[in-house]
This record gives structure tokens, C-alpha cells and sequence, in this order.
């Protein structure tokens, strides 16, 4: 019998607030009225409350370890809470989530009422409303989804409505991505507020008075992509000078008392009306926004209070003298509401249709090294996001209830989020926390994913599903230990894939059957010899036990029954210069020993491979003129470096996968990999330890380069927090004229998932897949290079104190990756590869081992399901279920995806209508209801402010002041957003009731499902 387990959606208030309009007690209708005819002055109070740099998250939170930072943020929402009790007009910010929400939890009722009330008044207002503030140059786009939502979720389960937030609030990311701006348009947001931008852009935009813009976030997606966006005076977040009031500050307080010797109200007003005047001359607009606060301020929140009431008080009594300044207590949302008011405001704003990538302070201090700080926790938190996708997955097919199990992973995949960490930016032993916190949530998820399996393979406690987080070091223990045992590949992606499984093993010679009991080919090929010496490494085994797990269905599993047997099967080394498949070639220059050309499947491409390094500076004193190398900063001393002029190889030539085997010196090694079911080359890279005491005094910072011969006319391209595409000309930005000497920092771009470059004239395309976020650049035509490793033995200035000296083991850091490279023809048919392979490896299908209970393969396939798909029929190919999870009691969150861009030129580049009905196999969609893709709102209900576009910031730029070669950089990039932007969406239109969605190019969509279970589920 099916059992309804939802309940109709127009009864769930708690997936985006409250039945009853909370908007008539909350919201705009709060905001403080401004005065026609003057400058009103928005004073913003603020903390910013990094989710751990210097200090952890906890002990930010406590406020434990103050010999390292004062800063302890439950005083902070303690005693703000406390003052905004106090006095109706005043107003604060809270922005980070993860903070909050711990601190909410541990509230008595009354003091919940009392947080409740001032919300609704509209005097603690939640911006960004994550949970933390994310990082936009190395996170995904899927990720920064998950921790809006989640934070967005803890909102709006509490406060309903009162607790949507209207703005993001990216005061202090190191730099701001086109996706970032899109997302916020598509969460729903009326405005971004930035601060970090170059500072040769942050001139321009100031002498210009183009502080303010609309910017479209994704070309393709046009206007509704759309957002206002303000950048904050001179890129500050803090308070003016000397109006910091907080304890942590030294500035005077307002001395109000005329009969005081210390009286000094007409002095302090003075220099706050220098500092309004000082915006003014930069503003387009009679609205200023100012930031009252910093990093961990308001500790002493009615210290501060008092003091910004008399700010307000005694300059606006001086309007009765002649005075134009009107100062309110404001928001960045009642700011921006005040703008599209503004006779400016509706006049328009230019359009910006680029990043703010790279941010550079100065010269020589360009923010670009963060790209690939610390690497391996970079892949950690990749690996996170893959783990947290299969178990939401798992936990939706098999159980139809909330599982807050779950919930441990996403805190801790929110955190890693943060600004400070992703990054690499945070103290040693910040990191070292967030891995705790990640293998937490791991260790807690998998408890779900265990339980799940087991049911989906129908067995009440079959035992654990373990999974080998050791394989980057070729060490697992089951698979060591046991002569027999099961491989369940799970599949993540909405499609059938094809997995090359890997396994580390201490025997000759195994049998793979899978669940028809047809023996499958295997191979074992020798761990290379660098990565049995890895430091901490404690395995015994010295192969590879290799087999294609064919056909894995979408959100499903299939299971292999493993054994040892007897002989050898064993690859052995050659010296052969090639490997080859009928569709892939691999050669190398035999006597330098590095790849020399590539044969992808007809496409021959000359293309080396090697490695070099660049030396790190290193400053006595830090300036913006002079930094060294650190944490944030890349900043090299001198030229590139090769790092070997001679490299030792080894070839496997296997049935499977061949190898080739690369020693270019005692710190770098490399596997180049190439598969018999495959259209790219993998490059494996082992790169550590560096050892500082034989390198020069900076450090230094290892990268992988790929030459061509391809005239690529300085151009090359990158993604956007793995969504989207931007293209980069080599010392242009097309929105502010760029005059930087040094020719390799201030190229360095963000890479999360791609990077590629084109030659036109021989409509040759190569590019280069990474497997976690990097810095890449093409500094020479027709070249292009990842940075994957980095040593500064110098701080860099800039407030994290510490070299980035990473060791393991007691040994300098080891890091192992991967590069996956393609070349063919530039369209549509290599852009649909690289997005197969792309999310083919970003949720990569999950390998679960366990034991066979000492039953036969008979016996074991007669007890155990062997195959199982999630989904009952097809998708679209030209789409993908982006998320599936369960949101609340009676609750799953379903995101849809198209996963082609019109700018793609795919034959999939198409709308597309996506039919619901009898999808998926443990259940049916019995309703479903569009939510904004932070899942906090209905779609019907997003109303956004709306800002009229005034030309573009491209169009600001003065030409005369252009070389010849920024005049020509010029036009090709405009060229290229031309053609890019026409694409007429087919009338088709969305059939909810009958369970069909439309999707056009590049579109997500998200949605609220009911369902039954199915019979047996």
C-alpha cells in the first residue's frame, strides 16, 4: 500500500515562514525614513565575526585564548541584544549564521521572545544570512548553495519571514566572483555590499563616482542575474577613524557634557562632517552608507550605542544651523531601498558583466596565492562536499524522515565555506580544527549511509560500508586485510557513469564478479615508488587492483564480490616512449623524458609538460609596495625555474590503463595516466616535501606547465566558482585602465574546476581539469599553468602572522592530485566532454568496502540486492539533479539543473522540459512548489527592488588613455560578450500539476517536493 508522508505544501509553513504576512510587522516598512533634500547618512553597526582565522571556531565563540585575539562573539549578540532591548531606534547587522544559531540554541525563552521581537521590529536585521561568509575565488557553486541554504534554513525555521535577508554582505573575501552576484540575484537579494576590490579599480570607481552598479552576474541568465551592487569607501568595512567605540578601541568617546573640560562634541563632529563630505565627493547619490564596527567589535555593545546615539543626536540638531547631513541607524537593505528611490537611483546605474578577480592592495601585493594555499585541506573539503551529496542522497531514497545525522556535515561543509578557510588563510591550528570538524560530520554521515545501503540492499544490518579516506596515499586497510570482500561503487549524478575502481592490495592476483557473476578484467599495476615513501604512510601494499564497475545507474549502486586468487597479474615496467589506445597517444621526448604530443582521438596536439617553481620574495617589513609571499600573497622573486632539465620514466602498458611513471626530482614525481574507456590524460602529481633549508630565504611555489604550439593571442579562460566561464586577457581588465609592471602575480586567476585556452585561426581548444581549487595563469601564448604547491617561509603582513610552512608526519607537507587534460576542436562536442568529466569527477561515484561475512558469491548475490538506481527513468542528458535531500519532517529539497550554458555552442544548449512524474524509483512526487534557490522563499513571493541600467562600466573607460595592445584587448573582449548574449528561450512553459518543469541554458531551480513511498520502501 502506498503511504502519503507529506502533507500538502500549502499546510508546511516551516519551509518558508509563516502563514501570516509577516511583512506588515517586518521588513522595509522598518526602516528609519530619510529627508528629502539632504545627505542621509546610513550608519550601519556591525561585527564581523570570522567562523575561525586566528583563533578556532569555538574559541572565537567563547572567547577562549585572548593572548591571541580578543574576540568573543556570544558577548557580542549577548550585549547587542541587550541594547537594542533598550532603545527602539537602533539598529545591528548579524551576518554569520554558524554564530547565531549556536548561540540562539542556548537561550532561555525569554531572551528568545525578546530576539524574536527585535527582529520583527526590524532592529536586528540578518544579512547574508549564511552560514558563514564564503570565500568567491575557491569554492563551488554546489557548496556555496548548500551553506546559504542551510543557513538560510536555520532563519527562517525561527524567525519565518522577518528572517529573510534582503542583501549579501561580502565585506571581506579577498576578491568577488560574476557567480557569487548571480546567486545572490537568484536567492533573491536587492543588494550587494563589497568592500575588497583593486585598488586601481577602487580609484577609478571613486573619481567616477561608479561605486554603485548593476551587476549581471551571468550573461547567459541575463536580468535576472541582475543585482545592485555597492562597494564600500575606500574598501572599508570598519568604522570611520576615530569613531571606533567599541572596548577593543581607543578612539574618545562624545564627551557631551558642555560643563566638561574634556567636552568635545564640536571637535568630533567636525571630523565626522570631513568624512561624510570626503564620501560625498565619491557618491552619485544623497545616501551614504557607513559601517560602524569591525572585526569582533561590540563586545561592549551599549558603549558603543551611546555613543553612535550621540553621533546621531548632536549632528542632526546641527541641521537647524544650516547643515545638509541627516545621520540615521540604517541597514545595507534599507540602504539599497533608499537608492532605488533616489532620483539617481531611478536614472540607472552602469552595468558590470566581469569579476573583481584578482584583488591587489598594491604593486606588489597581489592577493593571488590563497588560490592554492594550503592544497590538501583544499581537496579535503572537496571530498566533503562529494561525501555530503552521496549521504543527503542516500538518506532521501531510503528513509522518507529528517535525519538530523545529516546535519553535523553540512555545519561543517559551511564552515569550511568561510573566508579564512577553504582559503588556507587561518593559523595552523585552525586548520587542524576544521578537519575535526569535517571528519565529524563524516564519521556522523556515515552512520546514515550505512543505514541506508543496508536497507536499499535489502538486509536488516549487513554491517558498516567503509570508505577509504587513505586511497591518496595508496593505504587501506580492508582492502589489505581481507582476501575477500565487496566493492558498492555508489553513483551520484542523475546519469549512468562509467568508474575505473582503484583499490590498494597486498595480493598478485584477484577475481571481480559482479551481480550476474560475470568475471570481470582486472589489472595491478605497482604503486609508483614515490608514494610508497610517503610520509605517515602504514601500508604493506605495494599494487593497485584495477577493474572497470561499467554502467553505474544514476543515484544508484552496483556491487562487486572481490577475491584473492592464485598467480600474478601483475603489470611490468618497460621503457616504451608511448601509450596508447585506439582513441588516445601518449608520447614522450625520450631524452628529456616529458610528454612531447597527444593524440585525443584523431586531434594531434604538440603539448609539453613539466614543472618549475617560482622563488618566493621575502620582506624584512611588509608594505603594499613590497610584500612577500604568504598565506594570501604571491608574490615571486625572480623568474620561473625549471625544476629538473632531465626526468626518469617508467611505462605500464596495461588492458585497462597504461602509465607512465615521471621522477623529475627528490620533491616532484608524476603518473600519467591514460584509460582504455577514456577521452582524457590524467596527470597525477606528487609534489613535497619542500624542504626549506635548501631553498632560497621566501620559499617556493611549485606549478605544472602545459606549452603548445597554439596562438592564443594572450587570451585564456577560467571558471567561476565551477559554473561559469570568464575570459582573461593577460595584463587588461576591461572595466579600469591596469598599469602593473610585474607580469605573472597580477595574472593569476582562480581556478575551481577548469581552465582553457583557444587558438582561433586552428580551432584548437586545450584545457585542463582540476581536482580541487587552484591558482592558474597563461603567462606565455599558448601556455598554461596550475600552481599546486606552495612553501612561504615568510609572513606575508596581512594579520594571519604565521609562514605557510605545512608538515605532516614531521615532515614538510606531501600533496598528491590530479590534472585531466583535453584538446580537440573548439565547440560544442569538447565542451560536452569537459562537462562530463567535469562533475564526473567533482562528485566523483563513492566507493563503499565491506565484508562478505565469509558467505559465497553465490550465497552473498542469493542475500543481497547487487544493483539499485534511484531514478526509474532517464533525465534529460542536457540536465542533472543538482541536490536531493531531506529539508525538514515531510520535507525533500529537489534542485534541477541545466548543465549547458547558451555561451557553450552545445547541440544541449537548449531549453528543455524536464517530466517528474514516476522519476524515481523508492517514490513518487505526489506536489511540488518552486522555491528561490536558497530554498527560504516561494518563487511566486521573490519581489526584488528594481535598478535601472545607465550604459556599462566597460563604456567608462578612457580610451585615449589605452595602449595599443589594451585597444586590442579591448575588442576582443567585448567580441566575445557579444556573441555570447543572444539566446530566445522557447515558449515553453512549466505544467506543475503534472509534475513538468522547464529549464533554460545554465538555469537552476529549485523545489519544495511531497511524495509517496513506494511499495517495499
Amino acid at each position: 500500500m502506498n503511504i502519503p508522508v507529506f502533507i500538502f505544501y500549502c499546510l508546511v509553513p516551516g519551509l518558508v515562514g509563516s502563514l501570516q504576512d509577516d511583512t506588515a510587522r517586518c521588513g522595509y516598512n522598518k526602516c528609519h525614513p530619510t529627508k528629502e533634500g539632504f545627505i542621509n547618512v546610513h550608519l550601519v553597526p556591525h561585527s564581523h565575526d570570522d567562523v575561525g582565522w586566528l583563533k578556532t571556531v569555538d574559541q572565537y565563540y567563547y572567547g577562549s585564548q585572548d593572548s591571541i585575539q580578543v574576540a568573543g562573539v556570544q558577548y557580542i549578540i549577548d550585549t547587542v541584544t541587550e541594547a537594542l532591548r533598550k532603545d527602539s531606534d537602533r539598529r545591528f547587522i548579524q551576518v554569520e549564521t554558524a554564530f547565531f544559531s549556536k548561540w540562539y540554541t542556548k537561550q532561555s525563552a525569554d531572551t528568545q521572545a525578546v530576539v524574536k521581537q527585535i527582529v520583527t521590529d526590524g532592529q536586528l536585521e540578518f544579512v547574508g544570512g549564511a552560514w558563514s561568509m564564503n570565500d568567491e575565488a575557491t569554492t563551488h557553486y554546489q557548496s556555496i548553495i548548500d551553506q546559504f541554504s542551510w543557513g538560510l534554513k536555520q532563519l527562517n525555521d525561527t524567525f519565518g519571514k522577518c528572517g529573510h535577508p534582503k542583501a549579501g554582505w561580502q565585506i571581506d573575501p579577498f576578491g568577488h566572483s560574476k557567480e557569487m552576484a548571480s546567486l545572490f540575484a537568484q536567492i533573491g537579494y536587492d543588494a550587494f555590499i563589497l568592500a575588497r576590490t583593486d585598488f586601481q579599480d577602487r580609484q577609478l570607481r571613486e573619481s567616477t563616482k561608479t561605486n554603485h552598479m548593476v551587476w549581471r552576474g551571468n550573461v547567459d541568465l541575463g536580468e535576472s542575474t541582475d543585482i545592485f551592487t555597492h562597494i564600500l569607501y575606500h574598501d572599508r568595512y570598519g568604522s570611520p577613524d576615530w569613531f571606533c567605540f567599541d572596548s577593543l578601541c581607543t578612539d574618545p568617546p562624545f564627551i557631551d557634557d558642555p560643563e566638561s573640560y574634556d567636552y568635545n562634541v564640536d571637535q568630533k563632529l567636525e571630523l565626522f562632517f570631513d568624512e561624510i563630505a570626503q564620501r560625498v565627493d565619491v557618491s552619485p547619490t544623497d545616501h551614504i552608507l557607513i559601517p560602524i564596527g569591525a572585526d569582533f567589535t561590540f563586545q561592549n555593545a551599549e558603549k558603543s550605542f551611546t555613543n553612535i546615539d550621540r553621533l546621531i543626536y548632536q549632528a542632526n540638531i546641527k541641521q537647524s544651523n544650516g547643515s545638509r547631513y541627516n545621520l540615521l541607524y540604517s541597514t545595507p537593505s534599507c540602504y539599497a531601498r533608499s537608492i532605488s528611490e533616489d532620483e539617481v537611483g531611478k536614472l540607472g546605474f552602469p552595468m558590470k558583466r566581469d569579476d573583481f578577480f584578482p584583488y591587489g592592495t598594491g604593486p606588489e601585493a597581489y592577493w593571488t596565492g590563497y588560490y592554492t594555499s594550503r592544497p590538501t585541506f583544499k581537496r579535503l573539503e572537496r571530498i566533503g562536499n562529494n561525501f555530503l551529496q552521496v549521504c543527503k542522497q542516500l538518506s532521501a531514497l531510503s528513509s522518507f524522515e529528517y535525519d538530523d545525522e545529516i546535519d553535523e556535515l553540512r555545519s561543517a561543509m559551511g564552515i569550511l565555506q568561510h573566508h579564512d578557510a577553504i582559503t588556507g588563510t587561518e593559523k595552523q591550528h585552525v586548520a587542524n580544527d576544521y578537519i575535526r570538524h569535517l571528519q565529524k560530520g563524516i564519521d556522523r554521515c556515515q552512520q546514515v549511509t550505512t543505514s541506508s545501503l543496508n536497507k536499499l540492499s535489502g538486509v536488516a544490518n549487513e554491517g558498516n560500508f567503509e570508505t577509504c579516506f587513505l586511497t591518496n596515499v595508496s593505504q587501506c586497510a580492508t582492502t589489505e586485510r581481507l582476501d575477500d570482500f565487496v566493492v558498492t561503487v555508489y553513483n551520484p549524478l542523475s546519469r549512468p557513469v562509467t568508474k575505473y575502481v582503484r583499490l590498494p592490495v597486498t595480493g598478485t592476483n584477484y577475481t571481480v564478479r559482479n551481480g550476474k557473476g560475470d568475471g570481470l578484467a582486472v589489472q595491478l599495476n605497482p604503486i609508483p615508488d614515490e608514494v610508497l615513501v610517503t610520509p605517515g604512510r602504514d601500508s604493506n601494499a605495494t599494487l593497485e587492483l584495477i577493474f572497470v564497475a561499467e554502467d553505474i545507474p544514476a543515484l544508484g549502486f552496483k556491487k562487486y564480490y572481490v577475491s584473492k586468487s592464485n598467480g600474478s597479474n601483475v603489470v611490468q615496467a618497460g621503457r616504451t616512449n608511448s601509450i596508447d589506445y585506439e582513441h588516445l597517444e601518449v608520447a614522450l621526448d625520450e631524452s628529456a623524458g616529458i610528454v612531447s604530443w597527444i593524440n585525443f582521438d584523431g586531434f594531434n596536439l604538440s603539448i609539453s609538460q613539466d614543472y618549475y617553481k617560482y622563488p618566493g620574495r621575502s620582506y624584512a617589513a611588509n608594505t603594499d609596495n613590497s610584500r612577500s609571499s604568504g598565506a594570501y600573497i604571491f608574490q615571486p622573486a625572480g623568474e620561473i625555474q625549471k625544476v629538473s632539465d632531465k626526468t626518469a620514466f617508467k611505462t605500464y602498458v596495461g588492458e585497462l590503463v597504461s602509465e607512465i611513471h615521471q621522477t623529475f626530482s627528490d620533491y616532484v614525481s608524476q603518473v600519467i595516466r591514460i584509460y582504455s574507456l577514456e577521452n582524457f590524460v590524467e596527470f597525477e602529481w606528487l609534489v613535497g616535501p619542500l624542504d626549506q633549508l635548501s631553498l632560497q630565504p621566501g620559499g617556493y611555489e611549485v606549478v605544472s606547465v602545459f606549452t603548445t604550439d597554439l596562438s592564443t593571442n594572450s587570451t585564456f579562460y577560467t571558471d567561476s566558482n565551477g559554473k561559469q566561464m570568464s575570459k582573461r586577457i593577460k595584463n587588461f581588465r576591461p572595466t579600469f585602465k591596469w598599469s602593473i609592471d610585474d607580469s605573472v602575480a597580477p595574472n593569476y586567476y582562480p581556478v575551481t574546476s577548469k581552465i582553457l585556452i583557444r587558438d582561433p585561426e586552428k580551432e584548437a581548444q586545450l584545457t585542463v581539469l582540476n581536482d580541487r581549487p587552484q591558482g592558474g595563469s597563461s603567462v606565455r601564448d599558448g601556455e598554461l599553468e596550475l600552481m599546486v604547491h606552495r612553501l612561504c617561509v615568510s609572513d606575508d603582513g596581512l594579520g594571519v602572522a604565521e609562514a605557510l610552512i605545512e608538515t605532516a608526519f614531521d615532515k614538510r607537507l606531501v600533496v598528491r592530485g590530479s590534472h585531466y587534460v583535453v584538446a580537440g576542436k573548439i565547440g560544442g562536442a569538447i565542451t560536452e566532454l569537459e562537462k562530463d568529466i567535469t562533475h564526473r569527477k567533482h562528485l566523483d561515484s563513492w566507493i563503499f568496502l565491506s565484508s562478505t561475512d565469509d558467505l559465497s558469491f553465490e550465497n552473498y548475490i542469493d542475500q543481497h540486492l547487487m544493483e539499485f538506481s534511484g531514478l526509474s527513468k532517464s533525465l534529460p542528458s542536457n540536465v542533472r539533479i543538482l541536490t536531493l535531500e531531506p529539508w525538514r519532517e515531510m520535507v525533500f529539497l529537489l534542485r534541477l539543473e541545466h548543465i549547458f550554458d547558451v555561451s557553450d555552442a552545445s547541440n544541449f544548449s537548449q531549453t528543455v522540459t524536464v517530466d517528474l512524474k514516476d522519476v524515481f524509483s523508492t517514490f513518487d512526487i505526489y506536489s511540488l512548489r518552486e522555491t528561490t534557490i536558497g530554498a527560504n522563499n516561494w518563487a511566486e513571493d521573490n519581489e526584488r527592488l528594481q535598478f535601472a541600467l545607465n550604459g556599462t562600466l566597460e563604456e567608462l573607460v578612457d580610451e585615449s588613455g589605452l595602449s595599443d595592445y589594451e585597444k586590442h584587448a579591448k575588442k576582443l573582449w567585448e567580441f566575445d560578450e557579444s556573441v555570447n548574449m543572444a539566446f530566445e528561450a522557447q515558449l515553453l512553459q512549466d505544467d506543475l500539476d503534472n509534475l513538468q518543469v522547464v529549464l533554460t541554458p545554465g538555469q537552476i531551480r529549485t523545489f519544495a517536493i511531497e511524495i509517496n513511498s513506494k511499495s517495499g520502501y
